[in-house]
């Protein structure tokens, strides 16, 4: 089980903003011990997927310690439920930057979320990696698709955005499943959104039409007068952009009503909760997610076998690998510091800000893949994959490095 640290006391927050300490605190076999925070939905709505992400950060922790990464240096966890709650997560990340061993965080999962923390953290010049973030204006700006502009240098994410997610999806729809009458959903909120806009657009060039358009609210539950809206449209597919919460309760929903089509929708909705919810109405439904199935990559077994042998909670397939790089990044970066700096590490803030610098540098082997980021803080890594339910289960049925074109 992980104990969640608490945060530390008022004085300790006025020494680290004095920098009057060094990082982190000493233990009595001298070495120093510093935290990687993770914010996620650990409760309610979308923990599956978070608590994948805590685990994963978990294990890259645990593999750090045991394999002496950093010498000298040890690393524990602390992770804060931000319940997909954007308030909530501005004060986890508040908690964070005030915990003075506390050297970087991983998360969240929500793009809308991470609206909310990225000024926080780039104000305390500490680094952010999510692993799962696809919405664009977070690294490029809100005017990304015609100038894009890095709004915060501290923020990184190892997952690719939707502005690849969203056209893959479309192309699969469009030339793979033949599908040309897309009705189009989104849950409102900055990832769903922004994804389903993407697809709207994409699907439209290359040639589909969508035969409506409309919103859902979080926390829905009764779907009846968009199903109705979608059988009357004559749409051969569904297109959601949102979470698997609302997700599986709409295709249940839909097929019940005799709407024999698709839902498709993106990596919100990859998890094996959708499938456990929507019993037989998921079969044939699809999902985009970041990457390749994790499953297949080498380098994550270990991880893999460890996750299961834990028994962790969550599921590890959407994200888990990508967290676990996004922990790795921040502690290769935590022992370049330490290396260029004479073998200690610098105050507190100066770590911080130094590690910020590093993981700008990352370019290593994860157990995802290859781990950089460009110049806006974006991975370098742009695979993608389409899932589709196939007797209970997801099962991949094209992967590929996608650029839109």
């Amino acid at each position: 089980m992980v104990i969640l640290t608490s945060v530390l006391t008022t004085g300790a927050l006025t020494l680290t903003a004095c920098g009057s300490r060094d990082s982190g605190s000493k233990s009595d076999s001298g070495s120093t011990t510093l935290t990687i925070g993770v914010d996620a939905p650990l409760s309610g709505e979308n923990s599956t997927t978070g608590l994948g992400i805590q685990y994963g950060v978990q294990i890259a922790v645990d593999d750090a310690n045991k394999n002496n990464w950093v010498p000298g240096v040890k690393f524990k966890v602390k992770a804060l439920d931000d319940k997909a709650q954007p308030a909530t997560g501005q004060s986890n990340a508040t908690a964070f930057t005030g915990d003075s061993s506390v050297v970087g965080a991983v998360g969240p999962l929500n793009s809308g979320v991470a609206q909310s923390m990225q000024q926080v953290f780039a104000s305390a010049n500490m680094v952010e990696i999510s692993p799962s973030n696809t919405n664009p204006a977070l690294t490029q700006g809100k005017d990304w698709q015609t100038n894009k502009t890095r709004p915060y240098k501290t923020y990184f994410r190892t997952a690719t955005t939707d502005a690849l997610q969203g056209a893959f999806a479309a192309d699969y729809a469009y030339n793979g499943l033949k599908k040309k009458k897309a009705f189009v959903v989104d849950d409102k909120q900055t990832y769903g959104a922004g994804l389903a806009g993407i697809f709207n657009g994409s699907f439209k060039k290359l040639g589909g039409s969508i035969a409506g358009t409309d919103h859902v609210n979080t926390g829905d539950t009764d779907f009846s007068s968009l199903v109705t809206k979608i059988k009357n449209s004559g749409a051969d597919l569904l297109y959601y952009g949102g979470q698997y919460d609302e997700s599986e309760k709409i295709t249940k929903q839909l097929k019940g009503a005799g709407v024999k089509i698709p839902l498709f929708g993106g990596d919100g909705m990859f998890a094996t909760t959708y499938i456990q919810t929507a019993g037989k109405a998921a079969e044939g439904d699809l999902a985009t997610s970041v990457g390749v199935p994790a499953d297949t990559l080498p380098a994550a077994k270990q991880f893999i076998a460890t996750y299961k042998a834990k028994g962790y909670k969550g599921d590890y397939g959407a994200y888990g690998a990508y967290a676990y790089d996004a922990a790795s990044a921040i502690i290769k970066a935590v022992k370049a510091v330490k290396d260029g700096n004479g073998d200690k590490l610098p105050a507190n803030t100066d770590l911080r800000s130094k590690v910020v610098d590093a993981v700008q540098k990352s370019d290593f082997e994860g157990i995802s893949g290859k781990v950089a980021f460009d110049q806006y803080g974006d991975t370098t890594n742009k695979q993608l994959t389409v899932y589709q339910v196939t007797n209970g289960a997801w099962k991949a049925v094209k992967t590929g490095t996608f650029n839109g074109s």
